[in-house]
């Protein structure tokens, strides 16, 4: 249904012109120096961090700060890139690219998530989560760079749209040239 292919698209550029300004102006917080921003944003992610318990983002292990790293190279430059077109719709060149990213993305979430509900987090100096309850808030705020990303990889994948079903069609005209 291409109206549902478009409302997903729409849900694809909210979610890569959003994750623009959080990536600069937080994530990245994780990796650059902290000179690097005013105080004001440095106070956002102080208050991030403690009212959900994300340790993470104030003292990340190197682990975490390699995907942090990953956001910063390979994921910032196709973020604008990926909110046009999804804004644009239609864009069938935005799969390959798009299945990349969401296969990476997805790839990444995993370890995220099973650390923040196994891992089992000092209460000192930056208080992890402790409680079920705790983890699970955690979960929630990372959860959708698992779901949007896995929601993007299965539109590229399947949807006839950004020419899941036009691949087979292609192959066949080309193996119908050579035969004749």
């Amino acid at each position: 249904n291409m109206s549902f292919v478009r409302f997903l698209e729409w849900v694809f550029f909210l979610y890569f012109a959003s994750h623009i300004p959080i990536t600069l102006f937080i994530d990245l917080q994780a990796l650059l120096p902290g000179e690097l921003y005013p105080q004001s944003l440095k106070d956002v992610l102080r208050w991030y961090a403690a009212q959900f318990k994300d340790p993470m983002m104030l003292d990340p292990p190197a682990w975490f700060k390699s995907f942090i790293f990953c956001e910063a190279l390979l994921q910032t430059p196709f973020f604008p890139i990926a909110a046009y077109a999804f804004y644009k719709g239609g864009c069938r060149w935005i799969r390959t690219p798009a299945i990349v990213y969401a296969t990476h993305v997805a790839t990444t979430l995993i370890p995220i998530l099973a650390h923040i509900l196994f891992y089992r987090f000092p209460e000192a100096p930056h208080p992890g989560p402790q409680s079920p309850q705790e983890r699970l808030a955690l979960t929630a705020i990372y959860a959708p760079y698992l779901l949007i990303p896995i929601i993007l990889l299965l539109t590229m994948l399947l949807s006839s749209a950004y020419g899941a079903a036009a691949a087979p069609a292609r192959e066949g005209r080309a193996a119908s040239k050579k035969k004749r």
